[in-house]
């Protein structure tokens, strides 16, 4: 077919076509990108939605993900992930940026503070029990364990399930001749942080010889990845012993120790006894709330346990990310807390509330903060 561009009325009306269909082509394409991070539209363009990216510890990750489910039934445009990799791996996060929160059980420290190009605040979420667990056939409860008893352990000076040490705190135990096989965390960690600095607290030559930290060098031991893959190495071990965050224990049916604690008494890890323990370190969390309430003063004070921390920016450079991590934030900090029993970590003190509410509202964006 061809044109007659000498009909002028006829090129006249082609000409108009093409520019109204260029101009309509260069609308689109001039359109506003999208961007990461930013919110975005939905289809029906009623409603904006923001992507919040988390990612850090282990030890709260049961209960950071039934929060993300529930609080997407109230707010959908929320839209929440985290991922379970070490608070090691939090803390680098949060430090180059590369997520909205990071999380971690072991509080950053000030040369890590020192690092970040602006200023972290810690939200402690709850808290929750370390325990000890083991996998030792016909033996589903009751082993007691003492502080020395367990340093030794994991030191290597105890080798075998029948040595007199262990033997003589459990008489009704038929503990075999078996030897032991420690299992511990091969990536940075909390769990590791909170474990290791019990330790260092109830034995010197623990503290002298290996120390405290999100990561340490083992005297003896196989590591794994995760709470998950420690709880699963143990599970698949006999003589297994090691340390894990007490929902993976009761998630792979694990049994777990009975621990003396400060006072003298033989302790097992429960929500009672993880609260006494939290609460015996309240009248001394400092400002920042970065604290360590493992081998806390309290008959019924569980000895191995600590606060999980959620970090982030005060000075938050999204101001519609920024605003959905502070919401998030507060109501885990009030209505997220009721979901923690159930899944066996410890509700926030009432007056650990308070000092979270407080640097939760520091939250802010180009001095303007979320929540007033």
């Amino acid at each position: 077919m061809q044109l007659n561009f000498k009909d002028r009325g006829w090129r006249k009306r082609f000409i108009v076509g093409v520019i109204v269909v260029t101009l309509a082509l260069g609308l689109v394409g001039c359109g506003s990108p999208k961007q990461e991070g930013k919110a975005t539209p939905d289809q029906a363009g009623q409603q904006a939605y923001v992507s919040l990216n988390g990612a850090g510890a282990s030890f709260p990750y049961p209960l950071y993900s039934k929060w993300i489910q529930e609080y997407k039934k109230l707010n959908p445009q929320v839209i929440i992930d985290y991922q379970s990799i070490g608070s090691s791996g939090g803390i680098n996060n949060i430090l180059q940026e590369t997520v909205d929160f990071g999380a971690s059980d072991a509080p950053m420290k000030d040369e890590q503070l020192a690092k970040a190009p602006r200023p972290i605040i810690h939200i402690p979420t709850v808290a929750g029990a370390v325990v000890i667990t083991y996998n030792l056939e016909g033996i589903k409860s009751g082993l007691k364990l003492t502080p020395e008893v367990i340093a030794d352990i994991f030191l290597g000076n105890i080798k075998k399930w029948n040595d007199s040490r262990i033997t003589s705190l459990n008489p009704d135990l038929q503990l075999p001749d078996k030897e032991i096989v420690v299992a511990h965390r091969s990536d940075g960690s909390g769990t590791t942080n909170i474990f290791t600095d019990y330790l260092s607290k109830v034995s010197p030559t623990w503290k002298e010889k290996v120390g405290s930290g999100t990561s340490v060098q083992w005297p003896v031991g196989i590591g794994a990845k995760g709470n998950e893959g420690v709880a699963g190495t143990i599970k698949q071990t006999p003589g297994a012993i090691g340390y894990v965050e007490l929902a993976y224990a009761v998630q792979n049916k694990l049994p777990y120790a009975l621990i003396k604690n400060k006072a003298g008494k033989f302790v097992e890890p429960t929500l009672d006894t993880t609260t006494a323990a939290a609460a015996g370190a309240v009248a001394n969390m400092p400002e920042d709330m970065r604290v360590s309430i493992t081998d806390p003063p309290g008959d019924n004070a569980y000895p191995i346990a600590g606060y999980t921390y959620i970090l982030a920016y005060k000075d938050q450079k999204d101001k519609l990310k920024g605003e959905a991590l502070a919401k998030f934030l507060w109501w885990a900090i009030h209505d997220g807390q009721k979901y923690a029993k159930d899944l066996l970590y410890a509700p926030l003190p009432e007056n650990v509330v308070k000092m979270a509410e407080v640097k939760i509202r520091q939250m802010n964006y180009q001095g303007t903060p979320f929540i007033k």
